[in-house]
This record gives C-alpha cells, sequence and structure tokens, in this order.
C-alpha cells in the first residue's frame, strides 16, 4: 500500500504526516490486500480569507475496481481528516462486501441457451 500526502496552503508537518498515517492505517485495516495505492490531499479551499475551508480528500485506488474518492471539508484539518478516513474505509468496506457477495463471473462464455424442444 503506497501512501502518499499533498498539501496546497497548508504546512505538512511531523504530527500532521503521522495522523495522517495513523488513520489512514486504521481505515484500510480491512483491505491491505487490495489497496494499491492512497493519496490524500490536504487543503484550504478558501485560502487565508479563513471559515469552513480545511478539505481532505482521499483517493484509494484498488487492483481491479474504480477508485475511491472521498472529500469532508471543516473548520478543523484533524476534523476532516477523521471524518474523510472514517468514510472512506465504510465505503471500502461495502467494495469488498459486495465482491464477496457477487464474486466476478469468469472470463469464458457460456453456451447461449438454445430451445430444442421438437
Amino acid at each position: 500500500m503506497n501512501l502518499k500526502i499533498q498539501t496546497q496552503d497548508i504546512l505538512l508537518t511531523d504530527g500532521l504526516r503521522q495522523h495522517v498515517a495513523m488513520r489512514v492505517a486504521y481505515a484500510m485495516n480491512h483491505g491491505r490486500d487490495v489497496v494499491t495505492r492512497i493519496v490524500v490531499r490536504l487543503f484550504d479551499v478558501n485560502g487565508p480569507r479563513g471559515g469552513e475551508d480545511k478539505c481532505c480528500a482521499i483517493e484509494v485506488r484498488l487492483k481491479g475496481a474504480p477508485a475511491l474518492i472521498v472529500e469532508d471539508i471543516q473548520t478543523d484539518l484533524y476534523v476532516a481528516i477523521d471524518r474523510a478516513t472514517e468514510r472512506v474505509g465504510h465505503t471500502l468496506d461495502r467494495h469488498l462486501a459486495r465482491r464477496r457477495d457477487f464474486p466476478m463471473i469468469s472470463a469464458t462464455r457460456q453456451q447461449p441457451f438454445t430451445d430444442e424442444t421438437p
């Protein structure tokens, strides 16, 4: 699992990096074998104007499936990270449950049904 953290208008401190890594590791606990890459983007939507504008966007790349993308905006960046990682963890769990419930049909095509009644 490859974790990449990108920031824009936010200083990436060691504490912030550790917080993101810890929360992502906890959220991805069940899906470690299908997750190939995780990109966490942290940015300030409105720049220096203030307000509820700290955004955490998480993109999770999976083997053989479309990417999962979750975004959360809060006044506190740590709250945005916590909520986004929790949501992406639940989304991944749902995705894995669907994979178990509906396994992919093999690539070999079956012969079409033909009615051979006289």
